[in-house]
């Protein structure tokens, strides 16, 4: 590394330890990932087969001892991330540090919550340790692409929702009149509901025009339907295709905690931080 000459000893470490964690570039920080996937996911899965009761009954000392240990394991990783990074409360009031959080408390909060008749808030505590799964988003390059086109994609995603809404509304209100309280059409807002219904295709049946007008009326709602759907799915495409076509890494920026920086970027385009090399 050619800045080792201006690095002291602590901060020599933490660099190490910091492209291990948080960067997927470098052997190492692939194979950390990899050793954390693999932990997280067989954590949520002792977490399933604790809520089985004819599991829990025959193996619950085993998945007790593993839910500690995994806890444990987490809890280390945590200490880690936040002694590696140049501002600890960036990374702790972040979405991941906050994720990371929730999956180890809940199990310490435990311990200080005794007695049956506090059974019911130890299940819902340990029931939040689902949210491991969240932390398998972060070490997926793929789904960091997603997310960049879901970003991107945003505001027209929302002029397209109004759209919709707007729609719906019309369509509802003239149901309702069309049609009117004996035929099942009893308000507004409960025609609305069967336009929301019937333009996302889903189609409960709960409600239905008996009118020819309502039946003319409802069918172009169903076709309309159809292609209403496609046009969120072309903008994500479009976003999608632009996303990945730029070249990134998986650095993370030490100062900022931001990630998405092209390959050959030197400072951090969010807070213009120096990158780690």
């Amino acid at each position: 590394m050619n800045m080792e000459g201006n690095i002291t000893p602590r901060r020599r470490w933490q660099v190490i330890l910091y492209e291990i964690i948080f960067e997927a570039d470098t052997k190492s920080g692939k194979l950390f990932d990899v050793i954390l996937i693999a932990a997280i996911a067989l954590s949520v899965l002792a977490v399933l087969l604790d809520s089985v009761g004819g599991i829990r009954k025959d193996y619950g000392n085993i998945l007790y001892a593993l839910e500690w240990f995994f806890t444990i394991l987490f809890t280390i990783e945590y200490v880690l991330r936040i002694s590696c990074v140049t501002r600890p409360i960036r990374y702790v009031t972040g979405f991941f540090g906050i994720v990371d959080l929730m999956s180890i408390l809940p199990v310490y909060i435990s311990l200080i919550v005794p007695g049956s008749h506090y059974l019911v808030v130890i299940r819902v505590l340990r029931v939040l340790r689902i949210f491991r799964v969240f932390k398998l988003v972060q070490y997926i390059g793929e789904a960091k692409t997603l997310i960049q086109a879901l970003r991107a994609s945003s505001r027209k995603i929302t002029v397209f929702l109004f759209t919709v809404m707007t729609l719906v509304v019309i369509f509802g209100s003239l149901m309702y009149l069309i049609e009117g309280e004996e035929n099942g059409f009893t308000s507004i807002p409960r025609s609305i509901y069967w336009s929301v219904v019937t333009l996302t295709t889903v189609g409960y049946g709960d409600i239905s025009p008996k009118t020819n007008i309502g039946q003319a009326l409802a069918a172009m709602i169903m076709i309309l339907g159809y292609g209403i759907i496609a046009v969120p799915t072309g903008i994500v495409t479009v976003e999608l295709t632009r996303a990945s076509e730029k070249k990134i890494t998986t650095q993370v920026c030490p100062e900022c905690m931001m990630e998405g920086h092209e390959t050959d970027a030197i400072y951090c385009k969010y807070c213009s931080g120096k990158l780690n090399p």
